[in-house]
């Protein structure tokens, strides 16, 4: 007599032969032929076998900790206690009794969501037995002593990186809904995911280049980047975009938006429903947007000095001649605020007063503190990547897309191993991520000067330590109205760091911090119903301290920035429509330059 099958049981079935032989098929042929790629590649490259300098660190690392045992065998103490524990409350859970944990993962860590994490004796065990190696690890290369600062956050972070990949949700027999899904499948799923991986590896030419949504659901220009404008100046750096307005008046000061070059513009005007750019101009702003250019190797040369002036000095020019107003508010994000901070300083020295307030969006003026990325800037590092710039002419989108993956690896990494080549399943049409995975190149002159100057010897701090176009560049010669939004969550531009702006400025300061981190902490429009903000008129040194004095209010922080900026200005003149000025139009928005992709 058949056994019944429990409605919680898996169906197990066989895969579809035809599916597997094909499968199979395919496998043999785009593998062969992947491999053959990479190791011609590898052949034609001269790169160095450990570009990121780690070696060296964990050397620093492992002596020092070697030097103290004793401090190691009171952690492997602890740790096999934690352990034995965890086997006696296992066994005890079999027995029917419901031990608490001895060590319980974080709530908001989706990757152990699968209710079999914890109901589950075996797989429970599994997690907990990771966890406490996870802590072991970290608990033991944080405790070594004499590291120097820059050593022992590039030991943390790499460890970090080991501990994400090495979690048992990123392997098939030790993740429940891999499992599950593999024995309702036959196995499709593992098939399928073999697919995608060839996929992304032929995507990124031998190395793996990981979808992380459906790019066939989103065009630029058509259902992203919609905000109806038209292109009114370009030149070898940016085109200038002008948009339409919504309303009868509009505010007499255009708005200037500076992106960062590092990704595109359209971030900031991904959908209708979340588009800043569009929300601006239904406020009553004149809105101006600089889309970068995505620069290959003939524009090697242009410096941080040439996104200054064919980019800010250019586009200010551009707007007087498009509306007739000389005198501009200006937004900077991220790079592009740094770019604005920079600006200003010289416009300063020059007297030039055509940007009457100024803000930054998660922006870093002082590069002390600069967060993890800090990890993969020193000598050795900037050496190898300032020779493979000078072959090329610029850095690979891929690489700068790579290195901010890390910094949050098992969302931007791991989750989609698991979904897309562990469960079978093709990614989610999702418009953040398609932007994310749009990449740009960077100028080669121009990224050396950003990451030695200010990343590396933090000289945009100091006062004259940075010459552009003739000017020395003093950020305490700031005096325009300066609002600075940061998030509180944000591993690129910590705020922390960019709370610093409010000690070196020296015109008044509005300091906003917002929920969640660089991106959607940014992109929080006030219908979403998400992420709070805080406010607090006091700007004390210590950032701590204004954290501590600063009230929570509920929802976007995008009101409260249009109330500030409104209120220095308020006079209204009647709408422009984009080239009836002394310009006319090119193009429709988003523009011809926004489409380049970087294909590496």
């Amino acid at each position: 007599m058949d056994q019944e099958k429990t409605p919680d049981q898996p169906q197990f079935r066989l895969p579809d032969p035809a599916l597997v032989t094909r499968t199979m098929s395919e496998v043999a042929e785009r593998g062969q032929r992947i491999v053959t790629d990479f190791l011609r590649r590898q052949a034609e490259s001269e790169a160095t076998p450990d570009p990121l300098n780690i070696g060296s660190a964990f050397l620093e690392m492992t002596t020092r900790l070697m030097a103290n045992p004793a401090r190691l065998v009171q952690a492997q103490l602890g740790f096999w206690q934690d352990y034995l524990t965890l086997w006696q409350n296992t066994a005890r859970r079999m027995l029917g009794e419901a031990p608490a944990p001895v060590i319980a993962e974080d709530p908001r860590d989706r990757r152990f969501k699968d209710d079999a994490w914890r109901e589950n004796e075996v797989f429970d065990f599994i997690k907990q037995s990771y966890l406490l190696s996870a802590r072991f690890f970290q608990t033991v290369v944080g405790g070594v002593e004499g590291l120097d600062q820059k050593t022992a956050q590039k030991v943390d972070f790499y460890t970090r990186q080991f501990v994400d990949a090495m979690s048992p949700s990123n392997f098939l027999l030790t993740n429940p809904e891999v499992l599950r899904r593999t024995a309702e499948t036959g196995g499709e799923n593992l098939l399928k995911g073999l697919s995608h991986l060839l996929a992304d590896l032929e995507r990124g030419k031998g190395r793996l280049r990981i979808r992380m949504s459906d790019d066939s659901k989103f065009k630029v220009g058509e259902n992203i980047a919609v905000t109806p404008g038209k292109v009114v100046f370009q030149n070898d750096l940016m085109q200038l975009i002008q948009y339409n307005p919504t309303t009868e008046t509009v505010l007499m000061r255009p708005l200037l938006i500076l992106p960062p070059w590092i990704n595109k513009f359209y971030i900031l005007d991904l959908r209708p429903r979340n588009s800043f750019i569009r929300w601006a101009v239904d406020q009553g702003h004149t809105v101006f947007v600089v889309s970068w250019v995505n620069p290959d190797e003939t524009l090697a040369q242009k410096g941080f000095d040439d996104y200054m002036k064919e980019g800010i000095y250019d586009a200010l020019d551009a707007i007087e001649k498009a509306t007739g107003e000389r005198q501009v508010n200006a937004i900077g994000y991220c790079l592009g605020g740094t770019l604005l901070a920079t600006t200003l300083a010289h416009m300063a020295a020059r007297r030039d007063t055509r940007i009457r307030s100024a803000t930054y969006f998660v922006t870093m003026t002082d590069f002390e503190e600069a967060g993890e990325l800090g990890v993969f800037i020193d000598e050795e590092q900037l050496h190898c990547l300032e020779e493979a710039m000078q072959k090329r002419g610029y850095l690979e989108g891929r690489e700068m897309a790579t290195t901010f993956n890390m910094l949050r690896a098992n969302d931007l990494i791991w989750s989609f191993v698991v979904n897309n080549y562990l469960l079978g399943q093709e990614p989610f049409p999702f418009d953040l991520l398609y932007w994310n995975d749009d990449s740009t190149r960077m100028p080669a002159r121009m990224h050396s000067f950003y990451l030695r100057r200010m990343y590396q010897q933090n000289d945009l701090v100091k006062p004259g330590a940075i010459e552009l176009l003739g000017q020395k560049i003093d950020l305490r010669r700031i005096k325009v109205p300066s609002y600075l939004i940061s998030t509180r969550e944000d591993h690129i531009a910590p705020w922390k760091s960019t709370y610093r702006a409010t000690q070196i400025f020296s015109g008044p300061v509005r300091f906003v911090l917002a929920a969640s981190g660089h991106i959607a902490g940014v992109v929080n429009p006030p219908g979403s119903g998400k992420y709070s903000h805080w406010v607090n008129e006091q700007l004390p040194p210590d950032p701590e301290e204004w954290f501590a004095g600063a009230t929570e209010l509920a929802g976007s922080w995008w009101p409260d920035w249009h109330r500030w900026v409104a209120a220095l200005n308020r006079e209204q003149v009647p709408a422009r429509m984009p080239g009836s000025g002394r310009l006319p139009a090119i193009e429709d928005a988003p523009g011809s330059y926004v489409k380049v992709m970087a294909i590496d």
